[in-house]
This record gives structure tokens, C-alpha cells and sequence, in this order.
């Protein structure tokens, strides 16, 4: 039998560091290897001995994508703690700044990491030279993504206004009025971003996954929410360990997590399309329908346009709480610290981020729990790679690792939440 092996050494357009092993004996895919060979950050261990008012900036700093989704899974699980709820204008302020990083990290994927995928490019400033009305108006786009985050975090990366019980000053409705206008016009460019998702060519593959997300009573979720799953989970947060486990194996550094009794699952704008799709506002799902999208998709490949109706939504929802926004009399409620254990929960962009945090009587973290959306990912991504290279065997060496590239950012993995570069190989026998 002909042996062959396929390298490429740095796959460009994937956040954080890895590599994917692949080995085919003949027709047969005998092993994927998900491969996270970063070294620990031990953020988990820097949140030891620190006061509850510290965590929310430290945690940003986890991410430079998706800071948002950090701050706000610690924020809810230290005021879970303590037995504050935040209400109100405060509580659509926050709602609002994670508008802001949905939009930036969405579309930073979509037009500038995924799409060249679909139309054959190296990497977007490839495409640029036959698309630049898209790469043009991404950039616009994330530009009105950035400037809610600018406005409400104090800085637009790693923001620094966000605070246990609210925020530590809240903008007028005179200062958010400039940014409603830019909301307004980025909102019918991001209608066009889904059109042009929407006419891309797709792979015919679809599996039977358990999608995982939040899901609210009454809104798409971001920041609340029961967790629910198209298989029959239903849990309040606070159950999350006794239904969740992570796992080291021997390949990754990363822990992979998985259901009891269940195994792998799927999180992320696809789970959540799939679970909230009634919570959509009539604009984003009528650009869903005229994209080809019914209120299920199965098909990972066609996250790309998952992304871009959850784009458009952000918009439309930023409008909406812009519109209604009367500035509160306080800009935090306060707390008082309690000897207590409390959970948070949030959709970051790629899905579920679940914080646990154990307070002493002065409201200093004896022991924390982080855990970020791509651990949660790790093994669908293989079981993907599995189900998919035997179906595509016939495809040519460099074609087949293409594809098999392209079906790992279909999770858009941030790997150690920095921009780094995933070494893939796929060995033949």
C-alpha cells in the first residue's frame, strides 16, 4: 500500500496555537488528533487570593476577542454569589457592550478567516483584490463593533469600565446618539454580508449533534439563561458540574470537555441558532430565510452564515436597546461580600463561557473555574474530521486538506484566546 503524508506546517486564520493529525489507512480515517500544545496560562491560578473586585479586569485579559464574554461570566457568578441581581437600564447597557463583541469577533471570522475558504483564497487580503467591496465593508462593520465597546468599555480591547453591579461611569443618551446613526447604516451593510454568505458553496455534510447553548424566556440569549440542549438538557447553571466533565488526554494541553454519559457536544452560533431561532428579532430571520437557512441547520459549514444573521441581530438589537436607553441614577449597585459559591454563564461568540468562583467571608477567591467555549468544541471537531475525510477520500491531497482546514474553522477555535497558528498533518498508509 502507498504511504502518504500531508504537512502544513502553520494553517493561518485560526485564533490561539495547535496542530490536527489526521491518519488514514487506506479508506479508513484511523486517527484525529486535536492537537493544543500551548502551555497552561493558570489564570485560574491567578484569581486565588484576589479580591472580588479585581476578577472582572483580570479575566479580560484572558481574551483580546472576546473579552465581553470573560468579564461578564464572572461578573454574573460573583453577583450570584453575593445574591445581587442587576436590573434595569444597567443590566441593557450590558446587553449592549456584548452586542459590541459579537459584532467584532463575527465578523472578523466571517470576511477575514472563514470566506476565503469558501471562494479559494490563501487568506483575505487575497480576496481583497476581487472582493474589496466585502473586505471593505467587514472592516466598516467591525469598525461600528468597536465603537460600542470603545464607548461602554472605556477601550475598545481589554475594557476597563466594567464592574461588579454595573459599570463605573454610564454614557448619556446625548453620547450614545452619534453611535445610533452609525449602528443604523452598518446594520443594512450587514444584511448584505448575509447575501453574500448566503451565495457561497457548501459542502453536503451534516451530523446528528447535541447542541448546547443558553436560552432565555424572552430574549436571544447573551448573558442569561437556563442551559438547554435539542436532547433534553435543561439545567440551571449552578447544575453545570454534575452534568459537565473535562478530561486531559494525552495529546492536548488543553482539557476537552464532554456530557456525562453523553460524550461530545456542539457550542456555539450554530447550537444557538438552532435552540433560540424563535428569539431572533423579524429582520435577522427573514435574512436567515432569504440565505437559505430554515430555523435548524446541521451542516458546521454553514456556521459562516449562523455568524452573519447573529451579526445582523447584534445591530438590530444595539438599535433597539440605544433607542430605549434612559440613563440610570447609579452607574453600579452595590454589594457586600459573603462567605459563597457562584456561577456565570454567557454566549461568548464561540459559544458557552461557564465561570465558578468560591468566596471567602471577605470576598477573597479561594477557588476558581473557567471554562472557555473551544475546550467544549474540541471533540465534535474530530468526530467532524472522522465523519468527514471518508466521504471526500477521492478528493486530491491538497484539496482534502483544504477542506479539512476549513471544517476546523467552522468552530472558529480560539485556541489560547491569542492569535497564533495551528499546524495540521494528515498521515496516509
Amino acid at each position: 500500500m502507498k504511504n502518504r503524508t500531508i504537512k502544513v506546517e502553520y494553517l493561518a486564520r485560526v485564533e490561539g496555537e495547535g496542530a490536527l493529525f489526521v491518519k488514514l489507512k487506506g479508506d479508513e480515517v484511523v486517527d484525529v488528533k486535536l492537537k493544543i500544545f500551548e502551555p497552561p496560562r493558570f489564570f485560574e491560578a491567578f484569581l486565588r487570593g484576589r479580591h472580588f473586585s479585581e476578577v472582572p479586569d483580570i479575566t479580560a485579559r484572558i481574551c483580546g476577542i472576546c473579552p465581553i464574554a470573560y468579564q461578564m461570566s464572572s461578573i454574573h457568578a460573583i453577583e450570584n454569589a453575593f445574591g445581587v441581581k442587576v436590573e434595569g437600564a444597567l443590566r441593557a447597557l450590558r446587553r449592549l457592550i456584548y452586542c459590541g463583541e459579537w459584532i467584532e469577533s463575527h465578523v472578523l471570522h466571517v470576511a477575514m478567516l472563514h470566506a476565503p475558504d469558501f471562494l479559494g483564497y490563501a487568506d483575505a487580503l487575497q480576496m481583497a483584490k476581487d472582493h474589496p467591496e466585502i473586505v471593505q465593508l467587514a472592516l466598516r462593520l467591525k469598525k461600528a463593533g468597536n465603537a460600542i465597546v470603545a464607548l461602554l468599555g472605556g477601550r475598545e480591547i481589554h475594557p476597563v469600565n466594567v464592574r461588579v453591579g454595573g459599570f463605573y461611569r454610564v454614557p448619556t443618551r446625548r453620547e450614545l446618539a452619534p453611535l445610533l446613526e452609525q449602528l443604523k447604516t452598518a446594520r443594512d451593510e450587514a444584511a448584505t454580508l448575509v447575501r453574500f454568505v448566503g451565495g457561497l458553496e457548501f459542502p453536503d455534510f451534516e451530523r446528528d449533534y447535541e447542541f448546547v447553548a443558553l436560552r432565555h424566556e424572552s430574549e436571544y440569549p447573551f448573558n442569561e439563561g437556563r442551559l438547554v440542549s435539542n436532547q433534553g438538557l435543561d439545567i440551571d447553571i449552578s447544575q453545570y458540574d454534575a452534568h459537565f466533565v473535562e478530561e486531559h488526554v494525552e495529546h492536548s494541553n488543553a482539557l476537552q470537555s464532554t456530557l456525562k454519559a453523553r460524550g461530545a457536544y456542539f457550542v456555539g452560533p450554530l447550537a444557538r441558532y438552532n435552540l433560540n431561532f424563535d428569539k431572533l428579532s423579524p429582520l435577522a430571520k427573514s435574512a436567515a430565510s432569504a440565505a437559505g437557512l430554515t430555523h435548524t441547520c446541521n451542516n458546521p459549514f454553514k456556521s459562516i452564515i449562523v455568524r452573519a444573521v447573529e451579526t445582523l441581530y447584534a445591530f438590530d438589537e444595539a438599535i433597539r436597546i440605544i433607542e430605549n436607553y434612559e440613563m440610570p441614577e447609579r452607574a453600579a449597585i452595590d454589594l457586600e461580600p459573603q462567605s459563597a459559591t457562584g456561577y456565570g454563564c454567557t454566549e461568548a461568540p464561540r459559544g458557552i463561557c461557564f465561570h465558578r468562583y468560591k468566596f471567602d467571608e471577605q470576598g477573597l477567591v479561594a477557588d476558581a473555574k473557567i471554562v472557555p467555549p473551544t475546550s467544549q468544541n474540541q471533540q465534535t471537531i474530530e468526530q467532524d474530521l472522522r465523519a468527514f475525510v471518508p466521504a471526500h477520500i477521492a478528493l486530491d491531497q491538497n484539496e482534502l486538506t483544504w477542506r479539512c482546514e476549513q471544517a476546523v474553522r467552522n468552530y472558529d477555535p480560539c485556541i489560547s484566546c491569542a492569535t497564533h497558528f495551528l499546524r495540521l498533518e494528515i498521515e496516509r498508509e
